[in-house]
Parts: C-alpha cells; sequence; structure tokens
C-alpha cells in the first residue's frame, strides 16, 4: 500500500473526504463515460453532490470518505500514480484562505482572526469551521476553497480551529452571481479549416472549458495559457464564433477571474500569435 493511500484512508477515518492528486496538482482525468459534457455537465463541476462513476471522476465530487471505494480496484491504478492527496473541504465543514504569497499572509494576520494554519509551497493555508461558496482571486494572491472546490493535503498544521468569520464570507459576497457579458473580437480567420467535424471544434472548445474549470491555483495563468492553445488551434480558420468564447468568458469568471482580467488575457494571447 503506497503512502499516500495509507494516509488517504487515515484522512477518510477522521471525516475527510479524500481523493488522488496526479502530477502538476490536479485531479485525474475524467472517465471516458464522462467526457465533453456527456454526463450531463458534471466536467465542469457546477452540479452538487457525490460523483457516483467507479473511477476517481469529477474533482471535487470525487473526494470520498467511503474506505470501499478508496480502496476499490477501480481506484487503484489512480493511487499507484498519484503525486499527492487532495480533500473536500466543504465536504468535512471547512473552509480554506489559501494565501498565495507573502503579501495574502501578512494580509490574513493583519485581518483575521487566528486559527490553523498549514504551510504551503508558496504561502499558507488558513483553515476555518464552517462552509461558503468557493470562489479564487477574492483578494490578490488569496483564493477560497470550501463547497463544490478540493484542497491539496499538507498536513495537518498548527493553532486551534476557529468558526468561519464575516470578514472571510463577504470576501464573495459582493462578487457577482452571474458572469458578466463581455464582448472581444471574433477572430476573422481565412486560414485553411483543420476540423474534420463539428464535434472536432467542439470537444476542444469543451476541453478548454474544463480546463479552466478544474484549475486550483494560479487561475491568471491558467486562464490565459488556455486562451492561446485554443485560438493557435481554432484561430486562424474562421471557425470561432462569440458563442464559443462566450463559454470560455463564463468558465473563467465562474474561477474569480474579472471581466477586465477576461478581455486582457484574450488580447494578449491574439498579441502573442498574431491575430
Amino acid at each position: 500500500m503506497s503512502t499516500h493511500l495509507r494516509t488517504a484512508l487515515r484522512l477518510a477515518a477522521e471525516g475527510l473526504p479524500v481523493m488522488p492528486l496526479g502530477k502538476g496538482k490536479v485531479p485525474f482525468a475524467n472517465c471516458p463515460a464522462c467526457l465533453y459534457t456527456s454526463c450531463g455537465g458534471r466536467p465542469q463541476m457546477k452540479t452538487p453532490g457525490p460523483c457516483t462513476c467507479p473511477a476517481p471522476c469529477h474533482g471535487w465530487a470525487a473526494a470520498t470518505t467511503d474506505t470501499s471505494v478508496i480502496i476499490s480496484p477501480t481506484w487503484a491504478s489512480a493511487w499507484q500514480g498519484a503525486a499527492a492527496i487532495a480533500y473536500h473541504p466543504g465536504g468535512a465543514g471547512l473552509t480554506v484562505v489559501d494565501c498565495d504569497n507573502a503579501d495574502a499572509i501578512a494580509w490574513a494576520r493583519e485581518t483575521l482572526p487566528a486559527t490553523r494554519t498549514v504551510p504551503t509551497t508558496r504561502g499558507e493555508h488558513w483553515l476555518y469551521r464552517g462552509t461558503m461558496p468557493s470562489a479564487n482571486g477574492v483578494l490578490p494572491g488569496v483564493d477560497i476553497k470550501s463547497t463544490m472546490a478540493y484542497a491539496r493535503w499538507l498536513g495537518p498544521g498548527t493553532g486551534t480551529l476557529v468558526a468561519l468569520p464575516d470578514v472571510v464570507r463577504a470576501l464573495t459576497a459582493a462578487k457577482p452571481a452571474t458572469p458578466v457579458p463581455v464582448r472581444v473580437p471574433v477572430p476573422a480567420g481565412g486560414g485553411e479549416c483543420r476540423h474534420r467535424t463539428p464535434a472536432y471544434l467542439e470537444r476542444g472548445i469543451a476541453m478548454a472549458v474544463q480546463r479552466i474549470t478544474e484549475t486550483s491555483s494560479g487561475v491568471h495563468t491558467a486562464v490565459y495559457r488556455t486562451f492561446l492553445a485554443v485560438l493557435s488551434t481554432h484561430g486562424r480558420c474562421g471557425c470561432l464564433t462569440e458563442d464559443h468564447i462566450a463559454r470560455l468568458f463564463t468558465a473563467a469568471q465562474a474561477k474569480g477571474e474579472t471581466p477586465r482580467h477576461c478581455t486582457d488575457a484574450w488580447t494578449n494571447a491574439r498579441t502573442t500569435l498574431g491575430l
């Protein structure tokens, strides 16, 4: 039994819903039956509730405390290739304030009540008892991970866990409930179309949306790189439509990107490619 699996079983016994992470701190790919919205949208992880797939699928929704699932044959290959363990904070009644740099940590120490903290690669996780909607980029270098999100397990941390304060809840209260429509120029194209069927383009857009949705850190960079990949593949033949772009922007805003950041990332990607 691998070290990650032993740790996962211990955490599950303590009531923490867990799941394996692959290289790059990302969830394992959705199972073949759930690719490209074929299961009704769960690849975008917008529908709450447990994942019913036998393999570790749908990111945060796969996290579980069920040891029979964790040690099942369908999860075995994932544990063999696991690079880390993640958990679903909301499923354990927790909220994680992810401070990703020194300035964010300084803000937390000045603003938030002392609680249990866990050192991370670049900053600290501040854990609170209670749940709330998750959101990225609520402040520079600060993400909220609670319901419908996952956090990497980096140890139990130190300090006494306290109740989620209103100052943290307020960080997402001002965020727009729905994405703001943004209009950007659609690449004119004119080059040779490499799309063999309409499904080829649809599959590419669905994968790009999923890549944005499943990003757990570095959202600004992930959005820009995803826009860059979409434009490099589909930006020169005139196949992209306003609807395709709107889907990408909606996914980015759902991860905490502002309309301005979306527009800047799109413009910078086009400039890089000379479109």
